[in-house]
């Protein structure tokens, strides 16, 4: 069994109309409640509950629902973004290096519907994978 340390933990609270748009883009955005109602109409809104300061790496895990998967690209600012203000861009593109400096990118969703998970209630997770170990995801 792989150990994992969670490094980010948050429970949705909202879906702003056209949040999920953005899913068919392979394309995640949050931002903490709280948020200007311009950027709320196009965010995940959630409630972060477990925040480490250290930034996850690629090779951890991004878990939603029952969904794991691996982390590919973190942006310079991305986990500076996620600190400050609760906001991040989850990118499900598989590419090795961030586009622009605030985004996470993942590995492709295979066959994953996010309308049909991140739902009020839904938990978010990013779990660390030591490096020494395997790294999970794929399902």
């Amino acid at each position: 069994m792989i150990n994992t340390q969670t490094i980010y933990l948050t429970e949705v609270t909202d879906l702003g109309p056209e949040a999920a748009e953005f899913f068919g883009a392979d394309l995640m955005i949050l931002f903490a409640e709280g948020a200007p109602e311009e950027l709320a109409e196009i965010s995940v809104i959630h409630r972060p509950s477990e925040v480490r300061e250290a930034p996850p790496a690629p090779g951890d895990v991004l878990v939603l629902g029952e969904h794991e998967l691996r982390i590919t690209a973190v942006g310079e600012k991305a986990w500076k973004n996620v600190l400050d203000l609760g906001h991040a861009v989850f990118k499900f593109s598989g590419l090795s290096e961030a586009e622009l400096p605030g985004e996470i990118h993942t590995e492709a969703p295979q066959g994953l519907d996010l309308a049909s998970v991140i739902v009020p209630g839904a938990r978010i997770e990013i779990k660390g994978v030591p490096k020494d170990q395997p790294e999970a995801g794929g399902n």
